[in-house]
C-alpha cells in the first residue's frame, strides 16, 4: 500500500509517499480501506518533533473508511461497516490502516466520509472541551481562539447551541466574517485588537467564564487576562508554539483561576467514553446544530503542501487527504 512515512523530524518536506507492507492483522484489530484522512495540527507536532515519536514513523490519526478485514476476536464491527477514528495509532496517512477495534466508531449513513474524517478529531475535541473540561451552560461567556479553524468552527456552533455568549478570536477580517456567520456574538481580530481589553469591554469588566486556547504561545497570557475570578483557562493546543512557563502563583494573583492542559485521548480512553463522545458529535451534526463545511481536499501525494498551507494559516475549516 501507499503511505506517508517520516524518517526524521523537520518541516513538511520530511514526509515521503512510499510503498509499505500492510501489518499482519491481530485478533482484536480491524483493517480499514481509507476514503478520507483528516489533517490536523497534532500531525505537524509529530512531524516536527514537538510530540516525540520513534523514527521512522507513519503520521496521522484521523480517518474514515470501510472495514475490509477483521480479526478473529472482533465483535464491534463487520466487513463493510463504515467507520472512523480520531484517536487511531499514527499511520492514517495511507491507503489502509490497521487498528484496535476499540479505537474506531460506526459512522451513520447520513454522514459522508469527508465530513467524518474532517470532524472526528476536531469535533470530539470540541465535545470534551465544551461538555467535560468546562461544562458550558446557558449564559456562560466563552472565548474561543482560532474560531475560523477546524476545532473553532465546530466549537462556536456547539457553544451557541448550548446557549453560551461566544467571543470568537480570529486572525483576519475574512476569518471574522466566518466566525460571525457561524453565530459568534462578538469577534476579535487578534492582529488588530488587544484581546484581553476587548473581552473586558464586551463583558463590562467581568471577564469570561472560560477561554479555549488552541494557539499557545502567542495568546496564552492574553487568555489568562481575559478571565473573570474563578474562571478556567483551557490550553489545548500549540499552533503558535508551546505556552510559556510561569509560576502557579500567577493564577492566584489573577483571580484564583483554574488552568488545565487536556488531551482528547484521556477523554476517550474507554470504549464507553469514545462511543459517547462520537455519538454526541454525530447527534449535533444530524440536528443541524453543527454544520461541517466541506473540507479542502488534497491528494495523499500532496500531504507536504497540505501541511505547508495549514501551518501558514492559509486555510479555514478542515483539510482532508484522499488516497
Amino acid at each position: 500500500m501507499k503511505a506517508i512515512r517520516v524518517e526524521e523530524v523537520g518541516g513538511p518536506d520530511v514526509m515521503r509517499l512510499v510503498d509499505v507492507e500492510e501489518p499482519a492483522l491481530k485478533p482484536n484489530e480491524i483493517r480499514v480501506r481509507i476514503h478520507a484522512i483528516g489533517v490536523n495540527f497534532i500531525d505537524t507536532y509529530h512531524r516536527g518533533g514537538l510530540y516525540k515519536l520513534p523514527m521512522p514513523t507513519g503520521i496521522g490519526q484521523e480517518f474514515a473508511g470501510v472495514v475490509e478485514a477483521i480479526g478473529e476476536r472482533v465483535t464491534r464491527f463487520q466487513i463493510g461497516d463504515r467507520v472512523a477514528s480520531g484517536t487511531a495509532p499514527v499511520g492514517a496517512y495511507a491507503e489502509t490502516h490497521t487498528l484496535l477495534e476499540t479505537r474506531a466508531v460506526h459512522v451513520p449513513q447520513a454522514i459522508s466520509f469527508d465530513v467524518a474524517a474532517s470532524a472526528m478529531l476536531k469535533g470530539m475535541t470540541a465535545r470534551y472541551l465544551l461538555r467535560k473540561t468546562f461544562r458550558v451552560k446557558r449564559g456562560d461567556v466563552v472565548v474561543i481562539h482560532a474560531a475560523a479553524g477546524g476545532v473553532g468552527q465546530i466549537a462556536v456552533q456547539w457553544a451557541k447551541h448550548l446557549g453560551a455568549i461566544v467571543i470568537a478570536v480570529v486572525g483576519s477580517d475574512a476569518k471574522a466574517e466566518i466566525a460571525t456567520a457561524l453565530g459568534a456574538d462578538h469577534v476579535i481580530v487578534q492582529a488588530r485588537d488587544d484581546i484581553a481589553k476587548r473581552v473586558g469591554e464586551i463583558t463590562n469588566g467581568e471577564g469570561a467564564h472560560v477561554v479555549y486556547d488552541g494557539v499557545g504561545k502567542d495568546t496564552f497570557m492574553a487568555s489568562i487576562d481575559s478571565l473573570r475570578p474563578l474562571g478556567m483557562m483551557v490550553s489545548y493546543g500549540n499552533a503558535s508554539g508551546p505556552a510559556p512557563e510561569f509560576s502557579p502563583l500567577l493564577l492566584a494573583q489573577k483571580g484564583s483561576l483554574f488552568l488545565t492542559r487536556p488531551t482528547l485521548n484521556h477523554y476517550t480512553a474507554s470504549v464507553a467514553d469514545l462511543d459517547e463522545t462520537a455519538a454526541d458529535l454525530f447527534e449535533v451534526i444530524g440536528l443541524g446544530a453543527v454544520k461541517i463545511a466541506p473540507p479542502t481536499r488534497y491528494a495523499l501525494a500532496d500531504a507536504v503542501q497540505a501541511h505547508r498551507d495549514l501551518e501558514a494559516r492559509k486555510t479555514t475549516g478542515s483539510l482532508v487527504l484522499v488516497p
